[in-house]
């Protein structure tokens, strides 16, 4: 694991735009677009890093030089960077790596090397659903997840906003919307369990899990969620539902129904009308509150080159953290990175229109979205708030996070790049 002294990633990011930027050729009027994300890039740097600073510059000339469909000298610099980065070297050179791959893909679709017809349907859920395809991907999603700090203070601060928006019910539906894993359902259950004041006569969980196909797999969760509601005497019933069957979620009367959306939302976005029906029938069953957690990120920009700076900088972040968090030679580690980090850069960079299945949107854009739908922003309380800040103390990296309000939402990032956004919505009644 690195220390916590060394250089960050994300400095070493912003040495290098500004490297580009100097050494690029005066008149390039877009150029100015990049500025903002210099920020305040360190100067004086170790040798040793100066290594890491060349290898993102060569990367930068790649993705402009494919961007201008300058083809020739786009293949000098992708090799180039082939050679000098790894996916078993330190986070400068694994982010290159998945970076340089997706280049290539977009290098190749756009010469003709090959052609596109649609993901696979394997490779669709494999970017979607990466714990469905394989055992070890479900595993590192688990261990990579419990490593991360913004993550797990975000989940919590989450759950916190959930269990305070049925603080008085006496029967209790939680819509689980992404239950990829569990691993978050046993805080759900624990902090209903010992919820002050009147205890809950039902407690309910509804996992939503996408396809008919997952069915097994996600069984297999119930029961073992089951399994822990009885270590802490807990008669917790679960229903399974599927997202095309949203019309059929069945609540009970007088049931309070709260939803529970971690990272969920803008899997549909792309999809035709899929978020519009989605809100439109979710309004229906009356949720007291749906609380939303979202990658603070825009992928949805119209120009390559803004949608690649983005990305960039947001997975710079993620493998900084891991870098500090995780072993380099940490098996889970790399398979978080290649299955998923590396599948979603290749779909972001690599894929325009229908192969795009991400639309990840920063805050900003959920307001303008949910507004439409009569979904009117709440404020998240003090008690989330410093959930996030007591989680965050609990790990030695925690102070490497940062937490920032906009407005009524939360966002947790590292050290300075937004990563996560928490919000809690509820349905305007007339």
């Amino acid at each position: 694991m690195a220390g916590l002294g060394e250089l960050s990633l994300v400095d070493i990011i912003r040495a290098a735009i500004t490297r580009y930027l100097q050494f690029s050729p005066h008149g390039r009027s877009d150029l100015f677009r990049l500025d903002h994300f210099c920020g305040n890039s360190p100067t004086g740097f170790p040798e040793g890093e100066i290594k890491g600073v060349e290898l993102v510059h060569l990367l930068l000339l790649s993705a402009e030089k494919i961007g201008s469909q300058q083809f020739d000298r786009a293949s000098i610099f992708l090799d180039q960077v082939d050679k000098y980065s790894s996916i078993t070297g330190n986070a400068v050179q694994r982010l290159v790596h998945y970076f340089s791959k997706a280049l290539r893909e977009r290098f190749n679709l756009e010469t003709g090397r090959i052609t596109s017809k649609g993901l696979k349907s394997e490779e669709v859920m494999l970017l979607l659903h990466p714990e469905e395809v394989m055992a070890s991907a479900k595993q590192a999603l688990i261990a990579c997840y419990q490593k991360v700090p913004f993550y797990q203070a975000t989940v919590f601060a989450g759950i916190q906003a959930v269990i305070e928006n049925v603080s008085s019910a006496k029967k209790i539906h939680i819509i689980d919307l992404a239950t990829r894993t569990g691993s978050h359902c046993p805080a759900i259950m624990q902090a209903l369990a010992t919820r002050q004041g009147c205890p809950p006569e039902l407690r309910k969980i509804t996992m939503v899990v996408g396809t008919t196909s997952s069915k097994q797999k996600f069984e297999e969760i119930e029961n073992r969620l089951a399994n822990f509601a009885e270590t802490i005497n807990l008669p917790f019933p679960f229903n399974i539902s599927f997202l095309t069957d949203i019309k059929d979620f069945e609540t009970s009367e007088g049931e309070v129904v709260a939803v529970y959306s971690p990272v969920h939302l803008s899997h549909m976005i792309r999809k035709p009308n899929c978020l519009e029906t989605f809100l439109t029938e979710l309004r229906k069953i009356n949720p007291c509150v749906m609380v939303v957690i979202e990658v603070e990120s825009n992928d949805n920009l119209q120009t390559f080159e803004d949608r690649f700076f983005g990305t960039l900088f947001h997975f710079g972040a993620l493998f900084d953290c891991l870098e500090v968090c995780m072993n380099r030679c940490h098996a889970n580690r790399m398979t978080f990175e290649e299955m998923y980090s590396g599948q979603h850069i290749r779909n972001i960079i690599a894929s325009e229109g229908e192969e795009r299945i991400f639309g990840h949107m920063k805050i900003d854009g959920w307001r303008d979205l949910f507004n439409r739908f009569g979904l009117v922003e709440a404020e998240l309380s003090s008690w989330s708030l410093f959930q996030a800040e007591l989680i965050l103390r609990s790990f030695a990296c925690g102070s490497s996070c940062t937490i920032d309000r906009n407005g009524e939402c939360l966002i947790i990032g590292w050290k300075g790049i937004p990563h996560l956004s928490l919000s809690v919505w509820k349905f305007h009644r007339e």
